[in-house]
């Protein structure tokens, strides 16, 4: 049996973090049966980051690599019939959802506008992390910010970039169905993975405000969160 280590849920979110919930969202879309454990300590994580996976003793890291992983090892058909133009808008929009996530992950944490109801949402759900240790998590995601570039920037500045990615995933999701057809692929559960991240949170950043005035976007999400369970 596969086991999944991740971020806890918040507002209804099987996991607060993209990443997390792509890996879930992919392997309940392709039906390949699994546990959930929801972690803070990354510390046994391949490279000190979450999601990982245990898949009969082999742990995997990083969401791309568990994905490939279980699509070879179980067989999954879900991608089986993209074209190579398919799949290389895949490979495109999953780098493009990597610069989002900076700007979601900004919203929450850096952003003094926003950061408040989100540690206290955060607390709320989960009692057993004090305002210390989110005192730690908002220093040491500074620190991350400031090193990839995103913590350097202006609000409005870091904005406009999440903002350019979400007009792009606009103009790729359909009014109906999913970016490939009637049926949901690889792709739509890293969308989903972020964008429900952003979509189910009642914080009224620009991301949040964007989704919300896209009937497509929140369909998208929606019809996901649907099939997954959520």
């Amino acid at each position: 049996m596969l086991t999944l280590y991740s971020y806890p849920q918040l507002f209804g979110v099987a996991d607060n973090n993209g990443y997390g919930l792509k890996v879930y969202a992919f392997l309940k879309l392709a039906g390949v049966p699994f546990v959930h454990e929801h972690v803070f300590d990354a510390s046994a994580a391949p490279r000190g980051q979450l999601p990982y996976v245990v898949d009969d003793g082999e742990t995997i890291g990083d969401s791309e690599t568990i994905i490939a992983h279980a699509i070879t090892k179980y067989r999954l058909t879900i991608d089986a019939a993209l074209s190579r133009d398919a799949r290389r808008t895949n490979l495109l929009v999953t780098r493009m959802l990597d610069d989002l996530y900076w700007v979601m992950s900004y919203s929450r944490w850096k952003d003094d506008r926003y950061c408040p109801a989100f540690c206290s949402a955060f607390m709320a759900q989960h009692p057993q992390i004090n305002a210390e240790g989110l005192e730690k998590a908002k220093a040491y995601n500074a620190q991350r910010y400031y090193f990839q570039g995103i913590g350097r920037y202006t609000p409005e500045q870091a904005y406009a970039r999440g903002l350019a990615d979400l007009k792009v995933l606009a103009e790729i999701v359909p009014a109906q169905g999913y970016v490939h057809g009637a049926a949901p692929t690889s792709v739509d559960a890293g969308i989903y993975g972020f964008i429900a991240n952003i979509y189910f949170f009642p914080i009224p950043t620009p991301l949040k405000a964007f989704v919300d005035a896209h009937k497509n976007l929140v369909a998208h999400c929606e019809a996901i969160h649907k099939a997954i369970g959520g």
